[in-house]
C-alpha cells in the first residue's frame, strides 16, 4: 500500500489544552495566522502555532480535519462580537453559581464562533454538583452549556502568575502539558525539602524541577545514596553525602576513617571489585544463595 502524505498545522483554540492538527487546501499558511476550524466544542477561532509540516497521513494518532478557513473582516467582527456577549455571561454565570451557592472559581466564558454553545471553564478543589446551574444558564442562553473544570495547575496558567524565579511562570509562558513532578525530583537534585522554596503558585511542585532530571541522573549514575553500604578500598563503608556539584562521595570506613572520593575514582574502584571478582565464586555463591531458598 502506498504511503500518503499530507500537509498539516498545529492548531491553539485556547491556551490550555494541547495543539491540534489539522489540514488545509487553501495557500500556504503561516505561523501566527488565524483560522476557522472545528474544534470538540463547534466552529472556533484557532492560531496556527507551527507548520506547514509535510507528514505520513497513516502515522497521525487523530483525525485530520480540515481548516475551513482563514479569518476574514466579516469573522473578526463576529468574533469580537462573542467576546463581548462572552463577558456578559460570565457576570450572569457568577451571580447564578453565587445564587446555588457552588464552591467553583469561574475563570472564563468562550462562545462558540457560530454560536452553538458557550463554554464556561471554572476551577473547584472537588468535584461539583452543577446540573442545577446548567439547567439555569440554559434558559439564559437559549444554546448548549458545556462546564468545563480543569486542574490547579490549568488554572493557574489561564490566570497568570510569577515564578519565584521572578520570570512569568512557565505554565502561563510555554507549557502545554504537565509532566508528574515528585519529591524523587528535589532529592535527586539535593535541593532542601522545603514547600515554599520548590513549590510553584498552583501549590504543587515546580514544573522547571524536571527541566534537569535527565543530567541529574546521568551525573549519578552509578553513585550509590547516602545511607548506603559500599566495599572501597577492601573497606566497607558507609555514604554519608553525596555532593552532585563538586562531585565527590564523603565515606566513612568501618575503622572510623573518614574518605572523600570523586565520582571517577569511585566508578573505577566498583569496576575493577567487579573485574577481580573470581567468576567460580559468584557461581559459588549463586548456588548458595539457591540451596537457601530451597
Amino acid at each position: 500500500m502506498p504511503e500518503i502524505y499530507g500537509t498539516v498545522y498545529g492548531i491553539e483554540f485556547h491556551s490550555v489544552g494541547k495543539l491540534y492538527q489539522y489540514t488545509s487546501s487553501e495557500q500556504l499558511l503561516k505561523q501566527g495566522d488565524y483560522v476557522l476550524a472545528m474544534s470538540e466544542f463547534g466552529l472556533d477561532v484557532g492560531k496556527v502555532m507551527y507548520g506547514p509540516v509535510e507528514t505520513r497521513i497513516d502515522d497521525t494518532k487523530e483525525e485530520l480535519k480540515p481548516i475551513v478557513r482563514v479569518m476574514t473582516d466579516e469573522d473578526w467582527e463576529t468574533d469580537a462580537k462573542n467576546k463581548e456577549e462572552a463577558e456578559a455571561a460570565m457576570k450572569t454565570c457568577q451571580e447564578l453559581i453565587k445564587k446555588h451557592s457552588l464552591p467553583m472559581r469561574l475563570l472564563e466564558a468562550r462562545y462558540m464562533f457560530d454560536r452553538s454553545r458557550i463554554v464556561f471553564y471554572f476551577g473547584a478543589d472537588s468535584r461539583v454538583d452543577f446540573r442545577e446551574l446548567v439547567k439555569d444558564l440554559a434558559r439564559a442562553f437559549r444554546t448548549r452549556i458545556e462546564l468545563r473544570q480543569v486542574g490547579i495547575r490549568d488554572e493557574v496558567k489561564m490566570t497568570g502568575s510569577l515564578g519565584l524565579c521572578g520570570m512569568t511562570a512557565c505554565c502561563v509562558r510555554f507549557l502545554r502539558q504537565f509532566e508528574s513532578i515528585t519529591l524523587k525530583h528535589a532529592k535527586k537534585q539535593q535541593l532542601l525539602i522545603n514547600p515554599a522554596k520548590i513549590s510553584g503558585r498552583c501549590g504543587r511542585l515546580l514544573c522547571c524541577l524536571s527541566y534537569e532530571q535527565e543530567l541529574y541522573e546521568n551525573e549519578l549514575l552509578d553513585i550509590p545514596d547516602e545511607g548506603s553500604l559500599v566495599d572501597y578500598e577492601g573497606k566497607t563503608c558507609k555514604v554519608l553525602t553525596v555532593n552532585i556539584f563538586m562531585k565527590v562521595i564523603t565515606l566513612v570506613a568501618d575503622d572510623g576513617q573518614m574518605l572523600k572520593v570523586q565520582f571517577g575514582d569511585f566508578r573505577k574502584s566498583q569496576r575493577s571489585i567487579i573485574q577481580d571478582t573470581n567468576p567460580d565464586e559468584l557461581i559459588k555463591n549463586r548456588d548458595e544463595d539457591i540451596s537457601i531458598d530451597d
